[in-house]
């Protein structure tokens, strides 16, 4: 019974990806480098070096740069450590994925992330493609061999994230037509093909792996293999080249059907998935203005928990008052029929009494607050000075004749 297919979902047309190996030593000490020197050039914005949390060996650097007419572009490359798993181990090296999106869809003419990460020389050996033997912008021979012939193309076929272009040669070729396809390619595909060579004697051989594709090339031509699962839209007699002249002239149909090719929507695998997760939910470098807006959000946070903490423990504090205050009312309502004629005994008046009562000292430590953090808003804001002076005289004369006062004669 066959298994059911896995709807997966494509790669946006923000985004470029891309996956390989670098099979030297410490390739995280290299980008590094060369994100400094890109930086001090003002190639990059700015980039940011963390550990890998799912690979304890591995490493993860973010970029920032702009490209076309003030485009930013976001890109996030993660290392794994050598061996981690027993594929990886037999490939050897470290396998790298290289995840970018920009804020409009990608253009092809755009610089290669890769060389935002790493150096554009050959000296690097950092070019390899996820399958074994193979890689990137440089010419891949086919094995003379069959059986590895087959082996290798259907390892290219099913788990490479390159396009892989197979060409036969219909003849020697000389050194005019042993240039590889990469350099005549837009910078956004340079480091996203894997070209296949296969020798004049090695026609039918070559035809007899590719029938496990699903696709043949023609003598002398060339055909761009699906992709497992296969790109939308493909289809076969659109992605084959009945002839490629390999003598240094640039082959016009070849290279339009591989940009065509690069276009169609491509069901992302797994790992490339969890790779645009990660740039999208994981990204770490953040702009000046992107950390003030942070900033501000957590402290709206955490003003809204202190405010939300002052009403819990208020409501707490006023049904621990109200609690006491039932409790002493039980005590009372015993003997509440011994209440002397006019008094009010009524324990629900002094169960209402007590409630206004509490909740009137709540509410006057609330007011006592907001007037305190109003006191705290308005210290700095401004300050008012003033004097004055005053003086004030007065004088007065009086007469009089006491009525106790003796008259003369008496």
């Amino acid at each position: 019974m066959p298994k059911p297919s896995i709807a997966r979902a494509t790669a946006p047309e923000t985004v470029w990806l891309a996956g390989g190996r670098h099979v030297g030593p410490a390739p995280q000490e290299i980008l590094r480098e060369n994100l400094r020197r890109l930086k001090a050039d003002e190639t990059i914005h700015d980039f940011l070096e963390a550990e890998n949390s799912s690979d304890p060996g591995g490493y993860v650097f973010e970029a920032r740069w702009l490209v076309g007419d003030a485009v930013t572009v976001r890109a996030r490359l993660t290392t794994q450590g050598r061996g981690s798993d027993g594929r990886e181990h037999a490939a050897g090296g470290s396998r790298w994925t290289l995840v970018a999106e920009a804020e409009r869809p990608w253009d092809p003419a755009w610089p290669s992330p890769a060389t935002m990460f790493w150096p554009e020389g050959s000296e690097v050996p950092w070019d390899h493609d996820i399958v074994a033997g193979l890689r990137l912008r440089d010419i891949n021979p086919l094995p003379q061999e069959d059986k590895a012939l087959r082996r290798l193309l259907k390892e290219a076929g099913q788990h490479s994230w390159s396009i892989n272009v197979v060409i036969h040669e219909a003849m020697t070729t000389g050194d005019s037509g042993r240039l590889p396809l990469a350099r005549l390619l837009p910078p956004g595909l340079r480091h996203r093909v894997v070209e296949h060579r296969a020798a004049p004697e090695q026609f039918q051989a070559v035809n007899w792996a590719l029938y496990d594709l699903g696709v043949r090339v023609p003598r002398g031509g060339a055909v761009i293999l699906p992709g497992s699962p296969a790109r939308r839209g493909y289809d076969e007699q659109d992605h084959t080249v009945r002839s490629v002249f390999l003598d240094g002239s640039e082959p016009t149909e070849l290279l339009e059907k591989v940009i065509r090719y690069a276009a169609l929507p491509w069901p992302l695998p797994e790992a490339a998935e969890d790779a645009l997760t990660g740039l999208r939910q994981d990204w770490k470098l953040l702009t000046l203005e992107e950390a003030r807006a942070l900033v501000a959000v957590y402290a709206e946070a955490l003003d809204a928990m202190t405010k939300s903490r002052d009403q819990y423990r208020e409501a707490t504090e006023l049904a621990h008052a109200a609690l006491a205050e039932v409790r002493e009312l039980r005590a009372t309502a015993s003997g509440a029929h011994d209440t002397p004629a006019g008094q009010d005994g009524n324990p629900l008046h002094q169960l209402t009494r007590t409630f206004q009562r509490v909740a009137g000292t709540v509410r006057g430590r609330r007011a006592a607050r907001d007037d305190a953090r109003d006191r705290e808003t308005s210290a700095g804001i401004g300050a008012g000075t003033g004097t004055g002076t005053g003086t004030g005289t007065g004088t007065g004369t009086g007469t009089g004749t006491p009525e106790n006062e003796p008259s003369k004669g008496e």
